[in-house]
């Protein structure tokens, strides 16, 4: 058995110092808590590639990050690599059970229930991050899977210390928690008092769980033992999910999708993911724009941000779904004629009202709470991986006796179309639920290539601000020529067309506010919008910024 993880006492500083990134000559991890990033690291240190390392935090954030890691959701990995300078998007997101149906999610009325759609059994899609992670090391990787879930075994059999996040989501949300007693029994003490920072939480059936995965492969989860628990209380309790859905998941290999902006190649994730293609999208559009010189978060950026975002929105409520299901057209939404053809309804001076605002018609140029973490390793391989529960920690559902929290990722389709889903976002007949189907996404994991290698890594949870979260990142780096430490502390805006309002965090100055009020906008101070995990290379060093807004977040290299 390998040693027990430690956070280290020494070597670069979890978060960089003040706008300065974490700086490494041979690799760097930067995820959602210092323990997974050090697993991680650990990997990279014996030599074993950027996937060997995305793996293994994976697993190691299952524990460690219940709320958006546990390996009960399922998630999307960008792979670059190096030697071949293959670029290739991993799917491993969840499908709907075969017992699911359009209207599944409404009630008597013919009204969309959020109830039965976000913390019932039935709003559980088929879990996907264990054939996913597996695949991923399969295909691309170079050490066995029981060395990648062992430092995620040992956390859960030995426990780990709570940290201030920890320990304030679970207060937060033990209504949620208390439905299930498994989770109960997991996550909080006898009688229901919370877990303090500091407190040691061990989770025995996570690590029974993991043990069998690590012995016997993803059959465990899919077809073993692990999934007949699954199934078990699946039926205990009216859930739809079965022994037969979970033995038919697969994860899917499919082309990235691919764009560029200012002499970058960016590549990020397809459909069933809506990420990639919006990302693109928006770059299409902003790309004509002089944001460099207009200054970053100045009035007239955010203005054009915002209206790009609106466009961008628009046509992710009609177009986008999975395209296993439906004709998504990707190459007429991110085609530069496309963009110049939406860029004519933007005005400088003044919004355009989003009751205004349709999807367009992309096919016209078709042509020939989540959690991130970003890898890159010293052979120039990188990985962008974002994974999901939907929900902190999803339905707050414990199958009983596997120690794995269930996701409610079935909230993201469209259970009626033109209802807004929790986040808000529209959704049409693309999206619509049908069995073995996969429920659209924002995630958008990204690597952007200088000259052909692997030069910047990002993506981050959040919802359906994910896709905006992510292009600020871009935007601050690429554009207004920031470290990846001031890009990731700079403030955030978002615009998702309808409501008909720019969500800002907290640190705009007013005056901006009330220039952007000058043009038309509405303007809604927010709370802090996603929680990115950026590596840059600039060919000589890796530079790591994990975000701040979450506590427990860290960027290691060595």
């Amino acid at each position: 058995m390998a040693a027990s993880i430690l956070i280290p006492s020494c070597g670069p500083k979890p978060h960089g110092t003040a706008d300065r990134p974490v700086e490494a000559r041979n690799g760097m991890v930067s995820s959602g808590h210092p323990l997974a990033t050090k697993a991680g690291l650990d990997v990279l240190r014996e030599g074993g590639n950027a996937v060997d390392a995305a793996v293994t935090v994976g697993f190691a954030l299952a524990v460690t990050l219940p709320s958006a890691g546990n390996i009960g959701g399922g998630g999307f990995m960008v792979i670059h690599d190096a030697a071949s300078g293959e670029t290739v998007a991993l799917d491993y997101r969840e499908k709907a059970p075969l017992a699911g149906h359009r209207d599944m999610f409404l009630d008597e009325n013919g009204d969309a229930d959020p109830e039965k759609s976000q913390f019932s059994y039935w709003a559980v899609g088929i879990p996907g991050s264990v054939a996913g992670m597996a695949a991923a090391l399969e295909k691309y990787g170079t050490i066995s899977l029981e060395r990648a879930i062992q430092p995620a075994i040992e956390l859960a059999e030995n426990g780990f210390p709570v940290d201030e996040y920890l320990a304030r989501s679970l207060k937060n949300l033990k209504k949620r928690m208390g439905k299930s007693p498994a989770s109960m029994d997991i996550f909080y003490k006898d009688g229901g008092v919370p877990y303090e920072v500091g407190d040691i939480i061990v989770q025995k059936d996570l690590a029974w769980s993991l043990g069998q995965i690590a012995e016997h492969g993803p059959d465990a989860f899919y077809r073993g033992e692990v999934g007949k628990r699954i199934a078990a209380d699946m039926k205990a309790h009216g859930g739809l999910i079965t022994a037969e859905d979970l033995a038919a998941y697969e994860a899917v290999v499919r082309e990235p999708v691919r764009g560029t902006y200012r002499g970058y190649d960016v590549l990020s994730m397809p459909p069933p993911s809506s990420g990639g293609v919006h990302l693109i999208q928006m770059l299409n559009l902003l790309e004509a724009y002089p944001l460099g010189k207009w200054g970053h978060n100045s009035p007239e950026t955010i203005h054009v941000m915002a209206e790009c975002m609106k466009l961008a929105y628009a046509d992710r409520s009609e177009f986008l779904g999975d395209s296993d299901f439906v004709p998504v057209p990707i190459a007429g939404l991110t085609s530069r004629a496309y963009a110049d053809q939406l860029r004519q309804t933007i005005r400088l001076d003044r919004a355009r009202p989003s009751s205004e605002i349709k999807p367009g018609q992309p096919g016209r140029y078709e042509s020939p709470s989540t959690t991130h973490y970003s890898v890159m390793d010293r052979y120039g391989n990188a990985v962008s991986t974002t994974t999901t529960l939907n929900f902190s920690y999803g339905t707050g559902i414990t199958a009983a006796g596997t120690g794995i929290l269930l996701n409610n990722e079935m909230d993201d389709f469209s259970s009626k179309p033109g209802s807004p889903n929790a986040y808000g976002l529209l959704g049409n007949e693309y999206n619509a639920i049908a069995p073995g189907k996969r429920m659209l996404s924002c995630m958008t994991p990204t690597i952007l290539l200088k000259n052909g290698r692997a030069w910047l890594v990002t993506g981050s949870p959040g919802g359906s601000r994910i896709i905006t979260t992510t292009l600020q990142i871009v935007l601050n780096v690429v554009d207004h020529g920031m470290n990846v430490r001031e890009a990731t502390d700079a403030v955030r805006i978002h615009h998702q067309w309808m409501p008909d309002h720019i969500n800002v965090e907290k640190g705009l100055p007013a005056a901006t506010i009330r220039a952007l009020e000058a043009k038309g906008q509405t303007v809604v101070e927010d709370g802090s919008m996603g929680v990115t995990q950026t590596i840059m290379w600039d060919g000589k060093r890796f530079y790591g910024a994990a975000d701040k807004r979450i506590t427990s977040s860290t960027a290691m290299g060595y």
